[in-house]
């Protein structure tokens, strides 16, 4: 596992203070002065730099990354080649917004997208700043393409913040409570979560299945559907990895039916599974897919991309927005597609892998209240359970463990439905000693909590 360029910072855990640090504190307070509540925050550390899997703070702490600001920063921060290419974007020109006066950095990062989706057909990208922002978007242009209204989505799912995409998403706390009402057309159904299917994990797959095609056919009428929407791997809802065989039965329906299947891989795009894409794990080829996170090495970009019939069935002026696809974005784009290239941080996020599961299947056999490890590539998770057999969630425990993990030194993020989840992000560029010192303070953490 080979880092990049670390930008001075020095890739080792450094505790110099209590975390957080008085300069991290004072600077809390002056958030809380300044800044809405609403916007929260999962370790007040206030970052000085960073760089592969270590973030420093004001305090001169250095903290291991297990999070990659949510699976954003996979080149690690400060990567050789987004710096470069964005320092010399913003040397030439900052904005022009495209749909006035274009700009070649938008094009070369449309035709690097078409190249490295699933699949050989035709396709064209249009660029937008968030994730919520391409899926919002990818239902406008599913539905001028069908010209039908509903959307079909799925138990755990997650989808963003805007209001459309708040009704898209399963989870209400945080993301919806006392914020609707919500777009309407929006249907819910079935996912094949394996770990807590009624009749066992063998039989999720299938089961599921046939359960979200008879409700999406009963319920709604496959005519009158205009997209499915679903993460390959799904993120916020606790990093389930639908069952085998669940994906490509939906997409065959969908596909049957004239349905526009669209995958979110905005979390699991870009190496983060170790391959481009969690799709091509069952060999799935969506028509529309929908990026952002890990895209562009930590600077705003977002991106739709697909058929390029279905792309093109929106009217000119349709899509867009004055910052979509900002050169100096498209610039760090290239940039972080650059270093995926040249270090194959597909097979760096499949090492992460073998390391991580290897230590937490350890820890499962010392610690039951580890109930399921799940995940590819370095998007790891274990879920967190009371009892094994009564697989009780227990976000009490992940809440603790990840307060234990973060006054050692290592940041780590919780999510799940039931809020009990910790789940791992690691750059795709963290030094596997880094690795395994964040694996050794989880372990103590457990150690200590259970």
């Amino acid at each position: 596992m080979t880092a990049t360029p670390t930008a001075g910072v020095p890739q080792e855990r450094r505790l110099v203070t209590a975390i957080p640090g008085p300069k991290s504190a004072e600077l809390l307070a002056r958030k809380q002065a300044a800044v809405a509540d609403g916007i929260g925050v999962t370790l007040p550390v206030f970052t000085a730099r960073a760089s592969g899997g270590i973030l420093e703070d004001v305090d001169g702490n250095r903290l291991i990354d297990f999070g990659s600001g949510i699976a954003v920063t996979s080149v690690g921060n400060s990567a050789e080649a987004v710096v470069r290419r964005a320092t010399r974007q913003l040397a030439d020109f900052t904005h022009t917004c495209f749909m006035v006066t274009p700009y070649e950095g938008y094009v070369e990062v449309a035709e690097a997208l078409a190249e490295l989706t699933p699949g050989d057909h035709a396709k064209k990208s249009a660029l937008f700043n968030s994730g919520a922002e391409a899926v919002e978007n990818a239902v406008k242009i599913a539905r001028a393409y069908t010209k039908r209204p509903a959307v079909i989505v799925f138990d755990h799912g997650y989808h963003g913040r805007t209001n459309l995409t708040m009704a898209l998403t399963s989870k209400n706390m945080p993301y919806k409570n006392g914020f609707g009402p919500f777009a309407p057309e929006v249907y819910r159904v079935p996912v094949a979560y394996g770990y807590r299917w009624p009749t066992g994990p063998e039989n999720a797959g299938p089961e599921a299945a046939a359960q979200a095609i008879d409700q999406i056919t009963k319920q709604v009428g496959a005519e009158n559907v205009a997209a499915i929407i679903i993460e390959p791997v799904l993120g916020e809802g606790g990093f389930i990895e639908p069952a085998k065989g669940f994906l490509p039965a939906i997409q065959k329906f969908a596909n049957d039916n004239g349905i526009v299947f669209v995958a979110d891989e905005i979390q699991s795009g870009f190496c983060r599974t170790g391959q481009w894409f969690a799709s091509e794990d069952e060999g799935l080829v969506p028509d529309l897919i929908t990026t952002a996170k890990g895209i562009a090495g930590g600077l705003p970009l977002a991106a739709v991309t697909g058929r390029a019939e279905i792309m093109d069935a929106a009217h000119a002026g349709g899509l867009g927005g004055t910052y979509g696809g900002n050169p100096v974005a498209c610039a760090a784009a290239l940039g972080s597609i650059e270093t995926m290239k040249e270090l194959d941080l597909n097979a760096a996020a499949k090492r992460i892998e073998e390391v991580m599961k290897s230590r937490l299947g350890a820890m499962q056999e010392k610690f039951p209240a580890i109930g399921d490890i799940r995940g590819r590539g370095a998007m790891i998770a274990v879920e967190l359970v009371k009892d094994p057999e009564s697989k009780e969630p227990d976000a009490a425990l992940a809440g603790a463990l990840a307060k234990a993990c973060h006054a050692e030194g290592l940041i780590v993020l919780t999510c799940g439905t039931y809020g009990n989840v910790l789940r791992f992000l690691p750059p795709l560029v963290i030094d596997e000693n880094l690795l395994n010192e964040g694996l050794d303070i989880i372990e103590a953490a457990f150690a200590a909590q259970v």
